[in-house]
């Protein structure tokens, strides 16, 4: 897959990066950037560009790890859930195996009962 060479402006600073991502991807990546960057050096007068980054770049990581661990505990919770759906199953098929052999008895049993009349 070819890359993409793509123009970028965040925080006031025009940067040209090679990405194999969708161009419409990496300008909708680099929007929130910068809006998010814009919104530190807003709130905090004396924040370098730089400082706005490692804040911005501390906040996508919390985000991530957050993230990161709900999906393993969603996976987590699937497995369970999978193995005792697979133990129902089990369960299931071996009452309708029983079932099917008491109705063998049963029709056994009527066919005696009418032998004997």
């Amino acid at each position: 897959m070819p890359f993409n060479k793509i123009k970028l402006n965040i925080a006031g600073s025009t940067y040209t990066i090679n990405s194999m991502d969708s161009e419409e991807h990496v300008l909708s990546i680099a929007r929130t950037l910068d809006q998010d960057m814009r919104t530190v050096l807003d709130q905090t007068s004396s924040a370098s560009v730089t400082a706005a980054a490692v804040i911005c770049a501390m906040t996508y990581l919390d985000k991530l790890e957050k993230s990161s661990k709900g999906a393993d505990n969603m996976r987590l919770q699937i497995k369970q859930y999978l193995e005792e759906a697979n133990k129902a199953r089990y369960e299931a098929e071996k009452v309708k195996v029983e079932l099917e052999k008491l109705k063998v008895d049963l029709q056994y049993l009527k066919s005696q009962r009418g032998n004997n009349e």
